[in-house]
């Protein structure tokens, strides 16, 4: 993928960068093994030569910053993508374009892009698991805020599930809406009737 981006060098560095990032502490769920599980998701989606390199890449570098204090997480993950890229003589267009899609997972509104609406998907695929699966990533995200008194979290993290349980449609793409969006909203229900107890 690094040589298909028109990368110079090896991706040693680069690798390591992000596998050192996705280790810090207070990471729980945010590791490499949700990177790992995004691009299984991605390649099970059979997605189109022309979205996988740019999406995997986005894949990669999405949460590289993460920090549960802060809201700009996306913003300097998208920051650092387009460094490490622009670094390693990655075009100017190509280091742009990952950025926006990095951006995207802010997941404020469905994308209407196709790329951005892949990406998106896979990072919300986590909702629509089995029970065990879901019920564990809750743990895990709610361990991230640990520092968050319960009330408050209970409060925030409802806000954040509603908005999705709101949308017409959780998964923008056919693939993951048929696979996953019935099973989501059962587990936002769920999971939102648990937050209000």
């Amino acid at each position: 993928m690094w040589r298909r981006l028109g990368a110079t060098g090896g991706s040693d560095q680069a690798f390591d960068d992000l596998a050192t990032a996705h280790a810090e502490s207070g990471r729980v769920y945010h590791t490499l093994d949700h990177v790992l599980d995004c691009l299984a998701r991605f390649d099970e989606s059979g997605p189109e030569p022309e979205d996988r390199d740019l999406v995997e890449t986005a894949i990669w570098f999405h949460d590289v910053v993460y920090d549960s204090h802060r809201a700009d997480n996306e913003t300097r993950s998208a920051e650092w993508a387009s460094r490490a890229l622009g670094s390693a003589g990655v075009s100017e267009a190509i280091a742009r374009r990952v950025r926006d899609l990095i951006l995207m997972t802010v997941h404020s509104t469905p994308p209407s892009d196709p790329q951005g609406a892949l990406l998106c998907d896979v990072d919300l695929s986590i909702l629509g698991r089995d029970e065990q699966e879901f019920d564990e990533y809750e743990r895990r995200i709610q361990r991230e805020y640990a520092w968050v008194p319960e009330p408050l979290y209970r409060a925030g993290r409802a806000r954040v599930l509603s908005a999705f349980q709101k949308r017409d449609r959780i998964y923008v793409t056919d693939y993951f809406h048929d696979r996953y969006e019935r099973r989501a909203r059962a587990n936002l229900r769920r999971a939102l009737i648990q937050l209000e107890h």
